[in-house]
């Protein structure tokens, strides 16, 4: 399933940055594999408009998916490895504390931690995983957006929500 969230082009005159949760797939994607899906993302972080937010459970997890065998392989394809990875994760993402529990739980346990997260800092969170977005009109509520995707949009007004 696809979701995109549409967001301005350019940024309103002092726009905070928003915060954005990054899931592992995402953070795979945007990390090792150049998908041209986050794009979007990539830009969003380089001009401030958004702030990665993820705590160290989070980077735990990655660190640990970097050790498998098939992530390994593709690291090699794409000439890059788990130090460098890691060390562009510190560099983009800001570590928080845990945040505490939402109401609403995820049928997917290992994705309760950036439901939780973006919930409690009213932030993006961007997931591949059928799981999260099923819950995305759920997150609504806590002013949490969940997207597949970012979608850069010339003459939006503000961000969509």
């Amino acid at each position: 399933m696809q979701v995109e969230l549409r967001l301005p082009a350019e940024a309103a005159p002092g726009e905070p940055a928003r915060p954005v949760v990054v899931d592992t797939n995402v953070a795979l994607d945007l990390l090792i594999f150049s998908d041209p899906r986050t794009a979007p993302l990539r830009a969003l972080l380089a001009q401030g408009r958004l702030a990665w937010i993820a705590t160290q459970v989070m980077r735990d997890e990655l660190e640990r998916v970097l050790a498998y065998p098939h992530i390994v392989g593709r690291m090699d394809y794409y000439r890059v490895d788990a130090a460098q990875v890691l060390a562009a994760f510190d560099a983009q993402a800001r570590l928080v504390e845990i945040a505490p529990k939402v109401p609403y739980v995820c049928k997917d346990a290992d994705d309760q931690k950036f439901i939780d997260l973006a919930a409690a800092h009213r932030a993006i969170l961007l997931s591949k995983d059928k799981a999260v977005i099923c819950m995305r009109k759920r997150l609504m509520n806590f002013g949490a957006d969940v997207a597949t995707a970012l979608v850069l949009e010339a003459g939006v007004a503000e961000l969509a929500v």
